[in-house]
């Protein structure tokens, strides 16, 4: 047995600490650390508008029937075991997946270009995707929105991506800066990882038109660019889940490569199921092939292969037109409170005087709305009303219920009016 020399780590293990000891503690997430102090909290009037997942205006969880009626399906079916799924999942979840983005009629399918597995949900799809391009484009840099989900910079950082951001966020209009977007886009190197949101933008509810998505396609062909879309939301935007998915599918007709990372947990409610898929669309059926064995070269040591229940549900709607259509109808009922709380919220705070313009709530879309709030007013709202959200502003519309409009418009209005931010 070879025996390595003594390495300056055990020299010191004996000294007092043990092996772990010399470990610091990590600051905590901003989301689940709102989560957590709103559980902590023991002030009846409290409400939690932090949390990326849908409530009923109870303020309940919510499990879809069409998601209760797969699953009395899967139960009395004798076919189904618990045997693993191969390293790239289940292949008709990924093709199902697949085609509810691109579209079932979608050239890169049709030609066997696009790779993909199913992965732990869109986190995991982004951190498949990440290690993907990382290995494959070495030294190549990944430009993100300013501001973006704030657990994309830790997922492409673990996978050791360069980053940069461009602008995207306008405070003076509370919408698009589509005009820096692109004069940042046409700046960065050619040949740069540009990562887009594909339909509800996270955090500020601010989608590109479909004119301006056209613009980004052309700055983006221009400069050979490789965007890398993040899809969390389709169906919550509209509640139509083709005009949700316009962006990717223009990019995909356009005959641009791209990655794609898709998630099931918002437009399904498969939060704790984890039912993602992770795809590569190349330029040549040649390239898909080898991309499909470096994705499975990625998930092999990570976890060896996904769950089963999630990626089943999945299927047993996409691929059952019956209960397509039931989805449908509960993804159009979800949308539509969301969009219902944006005017009622609106007009609540304008029916108080809430000083500034409050029209950016029901111009932007999706399951959040950046409000313009301060770090500083959001501590005054949570200190005081016990209202709990983003430090940045940001607040989950699907925590909003219409029960609880006017108290959430007196505590936004009395910290718009009375606490100067810094």
């Amino acid at each position: 047995m070879q025996i390595a020399p003594e390495s300056k780590f055990s020299s010191e293990v004996s000294a007092s600490k043990g092996h772990f000891g010399h470990v610091e503690s990590l600051p905590p997430d901003a989301i689940f650390h709102t989560k957590a102090r709103y559980a902590a909290d023991s002030d009846s009037r409290k409400i939690n508008l932090g949390i990326g997942a849908y409530r009923t205006e109870s303020g309940k969880p919510l499990v879809l029937q069409v998601v209760r009626n797969v699953e009395a399906e899967l139960l009395v079916n004798p076919s189904l075991n618990k045997e693993y799924l191969p390293i790239g999942g289940d292949a008709q979840f990924v093709r199902l997946a697949q085609e509810s983005m691109l579209g079932a009629d979608a050239a890169c399918l049709k030609e066997g270009r696009v790779a993909g597995v199913q992965s732990l949900s869109g986190t995991g799809a982004l951190r498949i995707l990440a290690d993907f391009l990382a290995a494959n484009l070495p030294g190549a840099t990944i430009y993100k929105s300013a501001p973006t989900w704030g657990n994309h910079k830790k997922v492409f950082l673990k996978a050791g991506l360069n980053q940069g951001d461009y602008r995207y966020w306008d405070a003076n209009t509370k919408g698009l800066d589509i005009n820096g977007m692109l004069e940042d886009l046409s700046n960065v190197p050619d040949g740069s990882i540009i990562l887009l949101h594909a339909c509800a933008h996270n955090p500020t509810g601010v989608d590109p038109t479909e004119a301006q998505w056209t613009q980004i396609l052309e700055v983006v062909q221009r400069k050979k660019h490789l965007p890398f879309f993040d899809s969390a939301y389709q169906g919550y935007a509209s509640g139509d889940l083709v005009k949700d998915a316009y962006a990717v599918r223009l990019f995909e007709q356009a005959g641009v490569e791209f990655v794609l990372a898709q998630s099931f947990s918002k437009n399904l409610g498969l939060y704790g199921e984890r039912a993602g898929c992770a795809s590569v669309v190349c330029a040549n059926a040649a390239a898909r092939k080898a991309c499909d064995t470096h994705l499975r070269g990625i998930i092999r040591p990570m976890y060896s292969n996904p769950p089963k229940h999630g990626a089943y549900i999945v299927k047993g709607v996409l691929g059952n037109p019956v209960r397509y259509n039931e989805w449908l109808v509960e993804l159009n009922e979800m949308s539509g409170r969301i969009l219902k709380m944006r005017e009622l919220l609106r007009g609540a705070l304008e029916a108080r005087n809430c000083p500034g313009t409050w029209n950016h709530i029901t111009d932007q879309i999706g399951m959040f709305s950046f409000t313009g709030l301060s770090g500083e007013q959001v501590d005054y709202i949570e200190h005081t009303y016990h209202i709990f959200m983003l430090r940045s502003g940001r607040i989950s519309m699907a925590g909003v219920s219409a029960n609880k409009i006017d108290y959430i418009a007196d505590a936004i209005t009395d910290a718009v009016k009375n606490v100067r931010s810094n």
